[in-house]
C-alpha cells in the first residue's frame, strides 16, 4: 500500500492551464480570420489585415516566452526546488 507522501502532483494545475492559454490564443486569433479581414483602421499607411498579424508575432514571442518560464517554474517545483 504507496503512502500518502509518495503522492504526484495533480497533472492539470493552474499553471499548467495558463501555459496552454498562452499557447493556443496566437492559433485562435490567427484562426479567426474574420475578425481581422479589414482595412481600416490602418497604421502609418498599412491595412489593418497587414499590421494586425505582424502584431501578434510579437504577441506571440512574448506569450511563449511567459510559457516557456512558467514551464522552467512548474518543473523545478515539481522537481522539488533543485535548480536545474
Amino acid at each position: 500500500m504507496p503512502e500518502e507522501n509518495d503522492t504526484k502532483p495533480p497533472t492539470v494545475t493552474p499553471t499548467r492551464v495558463i501555459i496552454g492559454l498562452c499557447l493556443i490564443a496566437p492559433f485562435v486569433a490567427m484562426l479567426w480570420v474574420s475578425s481581422y479581414a479589414r482595412v481600416e483602421p490602418t497604421f502609418i499607411g498599412i491595412p489593418f489585415f497587414y499590421w494586425y498579424q505582424m502584431l501578434w508575432v510579437v504577441i506571440s514571442t512574448a506569450l511563449t516566452m511567459i510559457a516557456y518560464k512558467l514551464w522552467q517554474r512548474d518543473q523545478r517545483a515539481r522537481k522539488g526546488g533543485a535548480s536545474a
